[in-house]
């Protein structure tokens, strides 16, 4: 049986969700006994408790506790699971209990707010210790015949070995050359040759075929492929197609095939152009929300270090226009003295003040007045400096590309890996924005918006 990433992900929040429910529910029984149905049939319990689920599944989302890699363990430890658990229904209880004083008709009342809390951690933390050793069986996870002995098949092998937790488990290689048969590519062996495709496939136990050949191999057809997906009910994949869903990027092998005939829907010229309405819209609710933030920031700046609040600094747009960019000051003054240099991860030019405004992201909402000029948009690849961008287009491929939409103030590649700060690393998140730019829709921003929450709140991935 396949258990796929999302269907993981949805089983482990819907649980979630659904246990912390019963916990409630559990505590009104014990608290009220014989008065239960009575306490069950006033108006607001149900939307109480229904509060007392999201907010379960709100905390777990934000410390990261939906993330498979660091879920699944073939032998998970007590500790190293109740301990997350734990920080979870604290940060739980924190919010209820603000959401409480705000709204005191949400309130559970007489104990079974504690009551169930205590439950809560008893109980998802067993239920948490199942799942941690059932999402690390290898009998879950879908099993993978890799059509292809070069450079591309090894590539994908090697990705998804690495990723274990997305459920896929790759059995071995098929390829032309009857010499290979036997030998180990990177850790799974070649099983046989083109031939042999469909008794490998059976042997195996083969759920999916990813076909990472350039052209079709010697001694292989279209027909044998259609047979192996309509007879045997196997997955047939591309390599590219398999290697973006798994990473989350764009293979560099096929990417600019992959840009040029991806589907426009009218769904997404839609959504496009209903972006910069949306834009304006959020800018103009989070610049007054914010303003305080600011605020409490600019002091803590100039009582930190002398010079000013605010920096602007150049940057190149949407189509390679030039505009300035508004944060707060987070560096020394005298920090590009010697000329502009690429960010650290212990960076000495940055103030104490500023390290820490850096790793909340609070430095960068000044930048609500970007997205108000329509320099910027909410989402998109992370506008870089003209100085870098000069190098970055002779070194990474298509990198002018990325200037096709406007820049963010977060995006994909700001969530799945660090900044910038090396030629290396801009290889990468260029992978990350032409995947964005290619598969751009409302639910991939929605998931960039949860996600950023998500970081800014766990202080990850600041420089």
């Amino acid at each position: 049986m396949w258990l796929g990433n999302r269907l993981r992900v949805l089983g482990l929040l819907c649980c979630d969700g659904a246990i912390a429910m019963l916990c409630g529910l559990a505590a009104i029984c014990v608290r009220f006994g014989e008065e239960t149905q009575a306490m069950l049939n006033e108006p607001h319990v149900w939307w109480r408790l229904l509060l007392l689920s999201g907010a379960t599944m709100v905390s777990f989302f934000l410390l990261d506790l939906y993330n498979l890699g660091a879920v699944a363990h073939r032998t998970p430890r007590l500790f190293e699971v109740l301990r997350p658990v734990g920080q979870a229904v604290g940060l739980t209880s924190f919010a209820l209990a603000l959401i409480f004083y705000l709204a005191p008709q949400m309130k559970l009342g007489r104990g079974v707010f504690l009551l169930s809390l205590v439950l809560m951690i008893a109980v998802m933390g067993g239920w948490r210790l199942l799942a941690a050793w059932v999402l690390g069986r290898r009998e879950l996870g879908e099993r993978v015949l890799i059509l292809g002995t070069g450079e591309d098949a090894v590539a994908v092998a090697r990705e998804a070995l690495q990723r274990r937790e997305a459920g896929y488990e790759v059995v071995g290689f098929i390829g032309s050359d009857p010499q290979l048969v036997g030998r180990s590519l990177i850790n799974p062996c070649v099983l046989g040759v083109t031939g042999e495709i469909l008794q490998v496939a059976r042997r195996h136990r083969v759920n999916r075929v990813v076909v990472a050949t350039g052209g079709m191999e010697k001694g292989l057809s279209l027909e044998s492929l259609l047979d192996l997906r309509l007879r045997e009910r196997l997955a047939v994949e591309d390599a590219a197609s398999f290697y973006e869903r798994l990473t989350g990027k764009v293979s560099w092998e096929q990417l600019l095939s992959r840009l040029v005939f991806a589907e426009i829907t009218w769904t997404k010229r839609l959504y496009q152009r209903a972006r910069r309405l949306l834009d304006i819209t959020l800018a103009v609710v989070a610049l007054p929300l914010s303003a305080p933030l600011i605020l409490l920031a600019a002091v803590a700046i100039k009582l930190d270090s002398p010079g000013s609040i605010f920096y602007r600094q150049e940057r190149v747009g949407q189509y390679g226009q030039i505009f300035n960019i508004i944060k707060l000051r987070s560096m020394r003054t005298d920090a590009e003295k010697d000329g502009p240099v690429w960010a650290a991860k212990a960076d000495v030019r940055i103030t104490q003040i500023g390290r820490l405004l850096r790793k909340l992201r609070v430095d960068e909402l000044p930048q609500f007045i970007n997205v108000l000029r329509g320099e910027m948009s909410f989402i998109g690849p992370r506008p870089e400096r003209p100085n870098f961008v000069a190098i970055l287009e002779r070194s990474v491929p298509y990198f002018a590309q990325r200037h096709l939409v406007k820049p963010g103030l977060t995006g994909w590649a700001q969530v799945r890996c660090q900044y910038c700060a090396s030629v290396e690393e801009a290889h990468e998140r260029q992978q990350y924005d032409l995947y964005y730019i290619k598969n751009q829709s409302p639910a991939l921003d929605a998931l960039i918006l949860l996600e950023t929450v998500r970081i800014v709140i766990a202080g990850k991935l600041g420089r």
